[in-house]
């Protein structure tokens, strides 16, 4: 990614957090970026265009966590108990991020673009679980591009649940994780 880009995303992140989307104009995201207006524009056609990118950030954010931490020899349970403990660690650090990521797209004609945003989480969960499959680690009826979006849509929600939407509760919070872990196991044909 172009320097200037980056400049102006991670500007765009940090005056989203302080402003919110409503009240942030592209002279305070420039501002932040220490670059001149006409060059935002070289980029993005408007603050709300600035989403797309800190979204796919995001995805690539944790993309590098989930790679990271499965380096090493793990059963798929565990693997999969790493995966969702990402998205969860991810979720709460950066949650007004992610709540600026929702309501900004969903704002904006740029929803459409998630699929696209998506594409190599989505590729990463699918070959995760075909592999999973091919061992005989999880159920042979399996489709593993549909159940990797149904598997990183659940995983996602229960962490937003957890996070943006009410008070934390780290006990509750604990428990969630535990039966999105379940629950994905159990729908993915692992035993007990």
């Amino acid at each position: 990614m172009d320097n200037k880009k980056e400049l102006i995303i991670q500007s765009a992140i940090d005056v989203f957090r302080e402003k919110g989307i409503e009240k942030a104009k592209v002279s305070d995201i420039v501002k932040g970026a220490g670059i001149a207006q006409g060059t935002f524009y070289l980029y993005f056609s408007s603050k709300f265009a600035v989403m797309p990118s800190i979204a796919e950030v995001m995805v690539e954010k944790t993309l590098d966590r989930i790679k990271e931490k499965m380096s090493g020899e793990f059963s798929f349970s565990d693997q999969l108990e790493k995966v969702i403990d990402v998205v969860f660690d991810l979720t709460s650090e950066y949650r007004e991020v992610f709540a600026l990521i929702y309501s900004g797209l969903a704002a904006t004609d740029y929803l459409k673009e998630w699929e696209t945003i998506y594409e190599p989480y989505y590729a990463w969960m699918s070959e995760f679980l075909d592999n999973a499959k091919k061992a005989g680690t999880i159920r042979e009826t399996l489709h593993p591009e549909r159940t990797a979006e149904l598997l990183i849509g659940l995983i996602e929600s229960v962490a937003e649940q957890s996070y943006l939407y009410s008070e934390v509760d780290l006990k509750k919070v604990d428990t969630k994780k535990q039966e999105v872990l379940k629950f994905a196991g159990f729908a993915l044909g692992l035993e007990d």
